[in-house]
């Protein structure tokens, strides 16, 4: 009996942690990236979410930004855009 309670123990003492709540966290989310859009044919550029396919009508002009007011600083400063 007592072999019996303490693998019995044993089991729960080993698995309690997998029952835990889990923290609030993003997990297989890549964090919130800005770009600045160009259009070849206008040359209005344009602040987008989601990086713009290549070979299309949108180019990526310089890198990638982490929020939208530096990607917004970015593009005032940019000297390519209308």
């Amino acid at each position: 009996m007592k072999k019996i309670l303490l693998t019995t123990f044993a089991v729960l003492a080993c698995a309690a942690p997998a029952f835990a709540a889990e923290t609030a966290k993003t997990v297989g989310q890549a964090p919130p990236s800005f770009y600045l859009a160009q259009d070849t044919a206008s040359m209005k550029c344009q602040i987008v979410d989601a990086q713009p396919a290549a070979g299309g009508d949108m180019k990526v002009i310089g890198s990638v930004h982490a929020t939208r007011a530096s990607a917004e600083t970015a593009l005032k400063a940019e000297k390519t855009c209308k």
